[in-house]
């Protein structure tokens, strides 16, 4: 979820190729690499101010280092889970932070190492309970298998970020009326939407009533129509990590986001002395929830390191630190008593029990990989 620019990923999937190949002459159990999204671990030092609150952030990578000196570390980043899949057959990764359905996926394909929990004491003291009963895989026994191999690092919902100055206040949370502003023609040129397959597809199905994961060829073929028709007439600007500035200038009037990104928005305007809530959210009944976690690639060379990495990035000062530099959902009990009530409080990002049942998380099997894929293929061509 996330995440940087193509051309960024490009250059940054160049450099840790470099890194990893400048790596073998050297011992691997002294060097942890990690493969993780764009923006999305706190990588400088600053102060952030969340709803009057100061906060102090550092680079967690460097912190690692300092608490682990004996270990380098090679950090690179990607946009998509779709684009991450492939490298980690080309390349040996300690760490990757894969959302849920792509888990899942290489659960089934015995891609990922169980992780060693007594290694993991930080994650069993502070991982937030209501993240416990979460359904993975329509196949129960895969779904309990999830935390086995994969810690919660962050999570998400997927709604519309919309300019409330030019839009008014939405309020009703029927997809039907949340989305129809993505494929309105009125909006050309100004509407965004994610260069990623599962959350464009997923919003065009959402909208048109029919679940994310649904492998109906007419309900399919209907979502593909209707994404190929808004990139001929509406013209949305697609990306990841850019558009959030194009929101924030007023270059693009609305479009999907991850509840994260509508955080980050709302910091940048502030920080530009603008009012946050120029930039508005809202979730639609049955869109997605989606969680990112850290696990443990089966061909993994520093397994040891990976699991101190893990625990590490579940110390509370870091698990903070991160959450106010990301701005999406942390899965730490403790973060959440620290960061401002206005954050933890809103049902889109932090949602109840109720809200979450709403939901539906994208679920991954070889026909729905294969047959999405394809899909978005069309789409793109278009």
């Amino acid at each position: 979820m996330k995440r940087r620019t193509l051309a960024l990923a490009a250059v940054l999937i160049f450099t840790v190729s470099l890194l990893l190949t400048s790596c073998g002459g050297k011992d691997r159990s002294k060097t942890l690499v990690i493969y993780n999204w764009g923006e999305y671990m706190s990588r400088e030092s600053d102060t952030y101010t969340l709803y009057g609150q100061d906060y102090e952030i550092t680079d967690v990578i460097e912190d690692f280092k300092t608490a682990y000196p004996e270990y380098d570390v090679v950090y690179s980043t990607y946009d998509d889970n779709e684009k991450m899949y492939p490298m980690i057959d080309k390349e040996s990764f300690d760490i990757i932070i894969p959302s849920d359905y792509m888990v899942v996926r290489l659960i089934k394909e015995n891609r990922l190492q169980k992780l060693d929990m007594t290694k993991l004491p930080n994650v069993s003291k502070y991982v937030d309970p209501r993240l416990g009963n979460i359904e993975f895989d329509p196949d129960e026994a895969i779904s309990n298998q999830v935390y086995s191999y994969a810690a919660p690092y962050m999570y998400c919902t997927v709604g519309l970020i919309y300019n409330r100055d030019e839009l008014g206040m939405l309020s009703d949370n029927d997809p039907a009326q949340v989305w129809q502003t993505l494929f309105d023609t009125r909006w050309e040129n100004r509407i965004g939407m994610y260069n990623s397959m599962r959350e464009s597809i997923g919003a065009a199905l959402n909208y048109l009533g029919y679940s994310l994961n649904t492998v109906a060829a007419a309900e399919l073929e209907e979502a593909k129509q209707l994404l190929i028709e808004q990139r001929k007439e509406v013209k949305p600007i697609v990306g990841i990590d850019d558009l959030k500035d194009k929101y924030v200038s007023g270059e693009l009037a609305a479009g999907i986001a991850w509840s994260g990104d509508h955080v980050v928005c709302q910091q940048k305007l502030e920080d530009g002395g603008q009012d946050p809530e120029m930039l508005q959210y809202i979730l639609p009944e049955g869109s997605n929830m989606s969680i990112d976690m850290m696990c443990i690639p089966e061909n993994a060379q520093n397994v040891e390191a990976a699991h101190k990495f893990i625990n590490f990035m579940y110390e509370p000062d870091v698990a903070l630190k991160n959450a106010v530099y990301v701005g999406y959902s942390s899965p730490h009990i403790d973060v959440l008593n620290k960061l401002p009530e206005e954050i933890t409080s809103n049902n889109s990002y932090y949602p109840d029990a109720e809200t979450v049942a709403s939901l539906e998380l994208y679920y991954s099997s070889e026909e729905i990989d294969s047959t999405y894929d394809k899909i978005w293929q069309t789409i793109l061509a278009n």
